[in-house]
C-alpha cells in the first residue's frame, strides 16, 4: 500500500501564501507583550506586601512623618507607592483634597497598568481579517485554475488555492482567539490590582489627612520642615 504523502508544520505554514507573514507578525507582537505584561502586572510588583503592611502599620503608630514617609514611598517606586506618594504631598490637608490627590495619580497609574492592552485588541481583530483576506486570495487564485485550465476535471489544480485559503482562515483564528483571551484577562487582572490600589489610597487618606491626624497619636501630627 503506498504512502499516504503528507506535510510538516512549516510547509502547511508555506503553502498558507504571503498573508501568512502578517499573521506570523502578529502572533509574534502577542507573545512578546504577553510576556512583558505578565511580569509587568505581578501582584509582587504592584502591590508589594511587605511595603504596604510596614508603611501602612508605621503611619497609624506614628513613627513616620511627612519627609519619612514620602521617601519610603519614592524608594519603593511600585504603582502603588506613587498612589501613597501623592496622598503623602498633601499631609494634614483636609481630606476631600486628599482623595482628590490619590484619584487623579491613580488614574495615571491606571493608564500605566493599561499599557499594551491595546496590542492584545488591535491583534485579536485584526488577524481573523488577515486570515480572511488570505482565504479570498486563495479562492481567487482556484477560480483563477478553472479559468485558465480544465480544473474541473483535476481536483488537484484546485488543491493549492483551496488549501492556502484554509490555511490562512486557521492561522488567523489561531492568533486571534489566544490574543483575545489574554486581553480579557488582563483588563481582568487590571481592574482588580486598581480596585485593591483604591481601596489601599483610601485607608491611606483616613490616615494622613487632616481630619485623621486629629484622631491618631500627637507624634504624627507634627509636621515636617517641608510641610510647614
Amino acid at each position: 500500500m503506498p504512502e499516504i504523502p503528507s506535510k510538516n508544520l512549516w510547509q502547511i505554514i508555506m503553502a498558507g501564501g504571503i498573508i501568512m507573514l502578517p499573521i506570523g507578525f502578529c502572533s509574534l507582537l502577542t507573545s512578546i507583550f504577553m510576556f512583558e505584561r505578565f511580569m509587568t502586572l505581578r501582584r509582587g510588583r504592584v502591590l508589594p506586601g511587605p511595603f504596604i503592611k510596614r508603611f501602612l502599620h508605621q503611619l497609624r503608630e506614628g513613627q513616620l512623618d511627612r519627609d519619612k514617609a514620602l521617601r519610603l514611598c519614592e524608594e519603593n517606586g511600585s504603582p502603588v507607592s506613587v498612589v501613597f506618594a501623592a496622598a503623602v504631598r498633601k499631609w494634614g490637608r483636609p481630606a476631600v483634597e486628599v482623595e482628590q490627590a490619590v484619584l487623579d495619580e491613580g488614574e495615571r497609574t491606571v493608564n500605566s497598568l493599561r499599557r499594551y492592552l491595546r496590542v492584545f485588541n488591535g491583534v485579536a481583530t485584526l488577524s481573523p481579517l488577515l486570515g480572511l483576506l488570505g482565504t479570498v486570495f486563495g479562492m481567487i487564485r482556484a477560480f483563477n485554475e478553472i479559468s485558465t485550465s480544465n480544473a474541473m476535471g483535476r481536483p488537484e489544480l484546485l488543491a493549492g488555492g483551496i488549501s492556502e485559503a484554509l490555511i490562512t482562515t486557521a492561522a488567523g483564528l489561531s492568533v486571534a482567539i489566544p490574543a483575545l483571551s489574554l486581553y480579557l484577562y488582563f483588563v481582568g487582572r487590571v481592574d482588580q490590582l486598581i480596585i485593591e490600589i483604591d481601596a489601599l489610597g483610601q485607608e491611606l487618606v483616613r490616615i494622613v489627612s487632616a481630619e485623621g491626624l486629629h484622631e491618631m497619636p500627637v507624634k504624627r501630627r507634627t509636621p515636617s520642615k517641608e510641610a510647614a
